[in-house]
């Protein structure tokens, strides 16, 4: 089949069901900013002195730019996903020195009035990448080599990311260990990281020594059972070393490592303080804005939480709020199953392709993706702590959007053309 051919039939091929469930939140958040932030002044939605105008420059602009990522070749991402990977790499030493500093973090380069965000196309670079390498002849992530390798992808970013320091974005890259399980990763590492969530949160409710107690108790009594198999034996006693090392090694981390902002979170997640007035505000407010909209919501621009400027951040990290209350428990339930289907959308596409760079690509823009809207949604019901992360095309912002946009249209162009063949050099 000739290049030409191949360009007028591409477009019969493109997911349009992913493409209009896009399109759905990009309106959907754009109304929202409109209501998170109106200004009686100036009420059109297409003012470009307001969020909600710029907001529909960045959603015109990415539209434009999902159309230019379908015209490209398949070939395009895996040859220049090295490419990319380095030039994110390079933007985010570079924020270090010439950022510009926003609400404590050095995250931002200033480029006139608008302000780029290197770590969110990072997100985008990072599986690129990811998925070239463990595409490639002869990498099985079962082995140690393959697994460092595939570990320091994903960790320089992650290391650069948290000098600036932005705890959110970097904790939004762990979420690729869900690639390497479907690439074959023991599950066994998917446990041993439930474990260690749960002795963090345990050390910092219980008292040290008593929990490491408990935890040498249960580990001789495992030993004792399976006395007769050495092995078992072994790994058990290497297990609780570790376990005991990392309950003495939170305090510390949590003392002198986590930033002042960071443990009052996480104090007040766990019920340890409790401030409404200050450490606690923006979670408690959110938390009003979305129970005041009870089951239909107080109507577009109806929200007294939302109009009176309640909730901090409204438009970007607390952008659910303002569905929540203008339109009530159903209008959050139609949001969040939007998202859920666009999720599992995106498992089937990942599944249905020929080509492992694509399947692979494609469970890391799921993961991201995942991860991004169960923690945005969960800071402001108050069920994780605030870690200002956005919500997918719904919150406000360039950057955010045009990476999101790169993210899942770079899968719309690889399912479009999933018969073909990728094979990395």
């Amino acid at each position: 089949m000739s290049n030409s051919s191949t360009q007028r039939g591409f477009f019969f091929n493109v997911d349009w069901i992913t493409v209009l469930i896009y399109l759905c939140l990009c309106a959907i958040g754009w109304f929202n900013i409109h209501s998170a932030v109106y200004d009686p002044k100036h009420p059109g939605f297409v003012d470009f002195d307001t969020n909600y105008g710029k907001q529909f420059i960045f959603i015109m602009s990415s539209i434009v730019l999902s159309i230019v990522i379908l015209l490209l070749d398949n070939r395009f991402f895996i040859t220049f996903a090295s490419v990319f990977y380095i030039i994110t790499v390079i933007l985010l030493i570079a924020v270090l020195v010439v950022g510009r500093n926003v609400g404590g973090n050095q995250a931002w380069i200033p480029l006139g009035t608008f302000r780029l965000q290197p770590s969110e196309f990072a997100k985008v670079t990072t599986v690129l990448l990811l998925a070239r390498y463990l595409s490639g002849t002869n990498i099985r992530i079962t082995e140690w080599r393959s697994f460092l390798t595939a570990g320091a992808i994903i960790g320089l970013p992650m290391l650069l990311i948290m000098l600036q320091p932005d705890t959110g974005s970097t904790l939004v890259f762990c979420s690729l260990i869900f690639v390497l399980y479907r690439e074959g990763l023991s599950p066994y590492f998917l446990v041993i990281i439930g474990l260690m969530i749960v002795l963090f949160v345990l050390t910092l409710l219980l008292n040290q020594l008593y929990l490491a107690i408990g935890v040498v108790a249960v580990g001789l009594l495992i030993i004792w059972i399976f006395r007769r198999f050495r092995q078992v034996m072994l790994t058990v006693f290497i297990g609780m070393l570790i376990s005991v090392t990392f309950i003495f090694s939170v305090k510390y981390i949590y003392l002198h490592v986590l930033k002042q902002h960071q443990k009052e979170r996480i104090d007040i997640l766990l019920g340890l303080t409790s401030d409404l007035r200050k450490k606690g505000y923006n979670v408690n407010q959110s938390k009003i804005a979305i129970g005041s909209g009870k089951m239909w919501g107080k109507g577009y621009l109806k929200g007294t939480q939302t109009k009176y400027s309640f909730v901090p951040e409204q438009s970007t990290d607390f952008i659910f709020c303002t569905v929540g209350e203008e339109w009530g428990f159903a209008g959050s339930v139609a949001l969040i199953s939007l998202y859920l289907f666009l999720l599992l959308r995106l498992l089937m596409l990942a599944e249905r392709q020929r080509s492992p760079f694509s399947r692979i690509y494609g469970y890391g823009v799921a993961s991201v993706l995942f991860f991004h809207v169960i923690i945005n949604i969960g800071m402001t019901v108050g069920i994780v702590p605030v870690i200002g992360i956005p919500l997918p095309f719904i919150s406000y912002g360039g950057s955010s959007l045009w990476s999101f946009t790169i993210l899942l249209f770079v899968m719309i162009k690889l399912d479009s053309n999933r018969m073909g063949t990728l094979v990395p050099n």
